[in-house]
Order: C-alpha cells, then structure tokens, then sequence
C-alpha cells in the first residue's frame, strides 16, 4: 500500500528508441504510445493502472465516499417526454440502471410501458444506445447502438406497438442523427465510408455520406442521397416540419460557417439550392412556412437574431440583403429557438443562466415563460434541447436544473400562457442548507468572467476550503448550472463547487467564443487561473487545497494550466483531455475538431506541450515559450500531472455535461457563442 506520493515509481513513458519525427519536428520520445494496440502500451497502461489503485487503497475516507457516491447516485431519472402521431415517449431509469430506458406512454405522465431496454442488449453489458428517432406517426423507432465503447453506430428500427425488430441494420454510422420523412416510410442518416477489414478502430474516418433507407430493406438497397465532393466536409441534413423540404448542412468542423442548401422534395429534379453560402457566420433553419425559411443567425448580432429568407430569391456573396429580421438581437445570448405550436420559443443565457421567452412568427413579443433563479435548461453544454414540443402543439415541456437540484419538469401551455410544474426534483440539496451565489472574476486582460459558487450555507471562511474549480472554455459550449451526484457528495463533506464561464464558450455569443479560441487560446487559460487566484485571495480557500477539473477539451484546459501554473493548484484531474495538438490532426476523427481556416504545422522544437507552447498549432510566436522535448504531452501521459487513463479513439463529441437525461427526441446543433463582456 502506497501512503506518500513520493513514494511513487511511475512506470517509464520517455522511451527514446521508440521516438517518431514528422517532417520538421524533434524526436518525440513518447510517440510508441499512440499506438494503443501494442503490447509495450498496454503494459504501460496497466502498471499506471495498478500504481494508481495501490495509491487509493491508502485513502481512509474512499470506502465512505463509494458508499455515500453509490447511494447518491440511486435516485430516479426520467426525460423530457415528447410526443409522436399522439403517443408519447420518454427516458426513464429508476436509479442505478447502467443505460435508460425508452417509454411509450398514452400521455405525457403516464406509467407507460418499455419499448428499448438497452440493458438486456448484451450479456456483458458493453452495447450502448447513442441515439433515438421516433417516426413522425410514432409507429416506429430508429435507434443507434456502439459497442465496447466504440464511436461506431448501427441503426436498427422496431415496432412500436408490438416492439418486434423490423430486421433494419445500418452499419459504419458515426451521426446520432436520423431524419424521417413525413410519412413515416424511411429515413436520412450518415454514414461513412467503410473501412477496411481489421483496421475498423485505426484506420482515419473515411468521407461521410448521407443515405435514405426505407424501413424494412437492406442497407445496401438505400439511396444516396449527398456525397460531397470535398471529402473533409460533413453532411447533415434535416427534413421540415411540413416535409416539403430537406435542408442539407455542409461544415468542416464545429463552429459557424456552413453551407446551407435545401431540395424540395417534391420537385427534387431541381436538384440542390444554396440558401445560404458557405462563410464565417451561424445560419440554422428552425422553421419554414411555405418558401420561407426562418433562421437563427449571429450574422450582424453577436448575441444572435431570427431573421427570415425567401428561399425564391438568388442566393449572392451578401446574402443578408435578401434577410428580413424577425426577432432582433439582445442583451442576451439567444442560444436556440425553436417552432412549437406556431410560434418561436427562444432560449436566451443572462449572465449564463437560463431565460425563455414566446414570440409570434412576425417577430412580436408574446411573453417570458417563467423559470426558477440561477437555472439552465436541461441538457448538453452544446444544445441544450431538454425542451420539447411540435409545431401542431400549444404544449411545451422542457426540464430545469441547477447545482443543487437534479430536475424539475414543467408544461407551459403556449394559448393560456400556463406553466405548471408536473415533476420535482428526485434530488435536491436542501436550500436552507446550501447556496449557489455568482461572483465575478477578473482575467489578466480584464475581462470579468462569471463563476459560480456552491456550497453549505454558514461555511467558515477560513482560507482553507477544499475547492473543485470545474471549467471547460471551447467550441462554443455553454458551462452553466448543472447537477452532478460526484459535486452533491463532495458539498455534502464541506467542499465549495467553483464552476467558471470561460472564453471560448458559447455564454456570451459569438465574441465570448472568439475570444478563447485559435490564437486567443490563452484567454482561456488565463481565465481559469484567474478563478484559482480569486479562490486563493477572496478569504475562501488557499491554492493547496483547490483541485481542478475538466474533460476533454476542459482536459487540455487543466493540463495547460498546471502545465504553466503549478503553483495555483493542490490537485488536478484531466479527463480524456485533448492534450497534443500537434499531432491532433493525425487522430482518426480530428475533421471534427479542427476550425474552418487553416491551421499550420509547428515544429515541436519552438514549443513544448499543448500547454507550455500555448496551443502552438494557431498561436503567434510572440506568445509561445520554449521547452525541453521531455515536456511534449502525448493523447495518453501528461508528464506535469503524470497521470494517464487508457489511450481512447477520438470522436466528435459534445463536451461531458452532468445530465439526468439519457437521450434527446431530436438532437440538436445550436452551438452557443458570445462576445466579450464590456
């Protein structure tokens, strides 16, 4: 049993004669390490392994904390229900369930019955439901499942009366996307281009295409629907409410700037038409009336607008001429809309918390649907989208949650202007005992940022609270309130849960973003460690007893910052962080991850890893420092933590969010985005 850290022999990562070099870089003397597959590598992930266990074996408080994070954790989840050709559908597990379940139910708060047990899939337990599509007559659902943790999906479709298979399998998908057409009969997915026979997890993802299958045939009988030319763009397309019309989406990545074109489905000899050319802007279709298609757009508004297009009139270089502003710009970030019972339901951020306001399809304000303080929208970080609704519908569900409340349902009723709370939280800290306050921090360029505080209410300020500084700060995700059983344990034994909004995120549109991304990269990072100082002076704790946290690209955000800021943190956890951006683009799924202009190869001579060269790959030589080889962070050892979790492939991915929903009706690709804050 291992008692001291210094007492730690890590097994050996620097390993010179396993060294690689690319055209114009130094040896990497950790390269041997990306090929996950090797025996060498998985020894060396089993020896980090095994130390790591005997360490925590030594920690006397883990078994109370395994058991107060398992009972925590058994409490009941149940999703935003939404309705399909008048039955209702919902996600539900009643507590320690490794995957949710699917329900059908004749109404929304009903008992229902299990349609898709995704537990029952395999003995073992290693297929996964990624995805679920309900057919617009709700008679059928297409749903994905992976395997073994694999981002590869297979699409399958059974009935929903008698939840027989249909014999559907649609295989080499990796979207979580499948768009019906209106009658039911089949639907839109993507999938990419096989790879070859024992390269399936190796091999770098080959073109995406998008296909229709109709339910009840082979997968190679589908028709191809879009193949681009380019075979680093990535296809999406969505079907319009009235399924008049298809809506294809051209990207190279996340971020703004797609292609929008749309083929009307009933004259589809046609072809394709542009509706809005590729550029620098957002432009999402969210409701089309006739040949009008309404948009949301940061185009001349940072906090983002709904405008309008005739579909009719030529698409030019300058397509917002030709836009007709329906819901103008505010003070706050509009980060989605959507087309419930014939109206515009917006979801705006106020200082990174929730507001929703109803607007009528000419742009005139209805009314503000109540919500609780200090809330956001149920969800992912990237589109929220736990709200829930058709365009036939005056009904509105949608959930709300906070750091110390796992979810509240409610209705809002679009004709009467109702809201009613249908489902309380299955937990929530009690409010006389613990408080969410926010502070405000200023960053090193005086910036002021938002980070909220949670903790036990009459909790000494003493200078010595154990703090978990939790941050993520990319791809215009929104960090906001959440709730997490991990954090509810850990406030529970005195700690204070500090949760940043950084640049780079979407909490303040479009300008917050650009703000933390490419060559303002250090934004980011400058803004976390600012948290830390403010933690460390503000009287609440000191920067030994402040650990922080982050995952995947919020895991390049703490190895970069304890990279160049040991001196701010007692502790640090980085999960499946994207650490080597210089070698990122060589990962099987990088088209995903890279912005829409060009970014260079540096040598790794000017700079050392993702966090000492500042993010290299897109950052001016006036902000990078040089250091030592050694220092190069790889996908699976970070030598300032020396830490490591066993080499994953990279997937397009939403950032982890604590969520109490399993899968949404409709996935959504709002992606938030917002200036700087005056």
């Amino acid at each position: 049993m291992v008692r001291n850290m210094s007492e730690l022999l890590f097994p050996p990562a620097n390993n010179r004669s396993k060294s690689g070099t690319a055209a114009g870089e130094d040896a990497d003397p950790f390269r041997w390490l990306e090929d996950s597959a090797s025996p060498e590598t998985t020894a060396w992930v089993s020896a980090q392994n095994e130390l790591t266990q005997a360490y925590l074996a030594g920690v006397p408080a883990r078994e109370a904390i395994r058991s107060r994070l398992t009972d925590r954790w058994d409490f009941a989840r149940a999703g935003v229900p939404f309705e399909r050709g008048g039955r209702w559908f919902a996600v539900r597990n009643p507590g320690r369930q490794d995957q949710p379940v699917l329900c059908v139910m004749d109404a929304p708060d009903a008992e229902g019955r299990v349609l898709l047990d995704p537990n029952v899939l395999a003995a073992d337990g290693t297929v996964a439901v990624s995805a679920v599509s309900v057919s617009p007559d709700g008679s059928k659902v297409a749903y994905a499942t992976s395997a073994s943790g694999s981002d590869w999906l297979t699409w399958q479709v059974p009935d929903v009366a008698s939840a027989a298979d249909l014999g559907d399998a649609l295989s080499w998908c990796k979207s979580g996307s499948a768009e019906w057409e209106k009658d039911s009969s089949g639907f839109y997915y993507a999938a990419m281009t096989p790879p070859r026979p024992g390269r399936e997890y190796r091999d770098a993802n080959g073109a995406m295409r998008i296909f229709f299958h109709w339910v009840g045939t082979p997968q190679h009988a589908d028709e191809l629907v879009v193949a681009p030319a380019d075979p680093a763009l990535y296809p999406e397309v969505t079907v319009s409410a009235d399924g008049r019309c298809l809506v294809l989406s051209l990207s190279r990545g996340i971020g703004p700037g797609a292609e929008l074109q749309w083929l009307d489905l009933r004259r589809r000899a046609a072809g394709w038409r542009v509706l809005v050319p590729a550029g620098d802007r957002l432009a999402e279709v969210i409701a089309s009336e006739g040949a009008t298609f309404y948009l949301l757009t940061d185009d001349g508004a940072g906090q983002r607008r709904i405008v309008a297009i005739d579909s009719a009139a030529p698409a030019g270089p300058h397509p917002p001429r030709l836009w007709r502003e329906v819901v103008p710009a505010a003070d706050d970030t509009l980060l989605e809309a959507h087309f419930f019972g014939g109206r515009l339901v917006c979801h705006y951020l106020r200082e990174a918390c929730s507001r929703l306001s109803v607007f009528e399809l000419d742009g005139t304000f209805v009314r503000d649907i109540p919500l609780p303080g200090l809330c956001t929208l149920g969800g992912s970080a990237v589109g929220h989208e736990l709200i829930t609704g058709t365009p036939e519908s005056d009904i509105v569900h949608f959930e709300v949650v906070s750091f110390t409340e796992s979810g509240r349902l409610y209705r809002h009723d679009l004709r009467s202007g109702q809201t009613t709370l249908v489902r309380a939280s299955a937990v929530s800290l009690d409010p006389a005992v613990f408080t969410t306050e926010r502070a405000e921090v200023t960053s090193a360029d005086g910036t002021v940022l938002p980070l909220f505080l949670t903790r036990r209410r009459g909790l000494p300020r003493r200078g010595d609270v154990p703090v978990l500084l939790y941050g993520y700060g990319g791809v215009g995700a929104c960090t906001t309130s959440s709730f997490s059983a991990a954090w509810a344990v850990w406030l529970e034994r005195g700690g204070m849960l500090a949760v940043a909004s950084l640049r780079g995120g979407g909490e303040y549109g479009r300008a917050w973003h650009d703000a933390g991304k490419l060559a303002n990269k250090q934004n980011v990072f400058d803004d976390f460690c600012a948290c830390a100082r403010w933690l460390a002076s503000s009287g609440w704790s000191r920067t030994d007893r402040i650990a922080i946290n982050g995952g995947s690209n919020g895991g390049l955000l703490v190895g970069t910052c304890l990279t160049q800021h040991p001196e701010l943190f007692g502790a640090a956890v980085a999960d499946v962080g994207v650490f080597d951006m210089l070698r990122f683009t060589t990962s099987r799924s990088a088209r995903g991850g890279r912005p829409s202009t060009e970014t260079r190869r540096i040598p790794s001579s000017i700079g050392g890893c993702a966090g000492t060269r500042r993010c290299t790959t897109c950052a001016p030589a006036a902000i990078r420092r040089l250091c030592s080889p050694r220092e190069i962070t790889t996908t699976a050892w970070c030598p300032a933590t020396r830490s490591s979790s066993r080499p994953r492939s990279s997937r397009r991915r939403e950032p982890a969010r604590p969520s109490c929903c399993g899968w949404r009706p409709a996935p959504g690709t709002a992606t938030g985005s917002r200036p700087r804050r005056p």
